[in-house]
């Protein structure tokens, strides 16, 4: 597995969505209002869709980008890969 130039920012959505989830534990846990938790709970689904995103993109934008150039694997394979890899945008 290689590491992208987006891999350092996914990993900091996703520590802020981990500490936000963690909160949302201690609110649920504390019988808090449940509107804060809803909304908190839609912040966390957000970034986490967000890192997905960014994720996705940058796998079509270089790993099926290099692999169309420089031919390391078949074209169907190619295109395969990217009808798997975009069902979960």
């Amino acid at each position: 597995m290689s590491t992208h130039t987006s891999h350092p920012e996914i990993i900091k959505r996703l520590k802020r969505a981990e500490g936000h989830l963690k909160s949302i534990i201690s609110m649920l846990e504390d019988g808090r209002n449940c509107l804060e938790i809803a909304q908190q709970l839609q912040a966390v689904e957000s970034a986490v869709g967000n890192a997905k995103k960014t994720l996705v993109h940058d796998h079509i934008d270089h790993c099926l980008e290099q692999a169309v150039r420089n031919g390391p694997q078949s074209p169907d394979d190619t295109i395969r890969e990217f009808k798997a890899i975009t069902k979960y945008l």
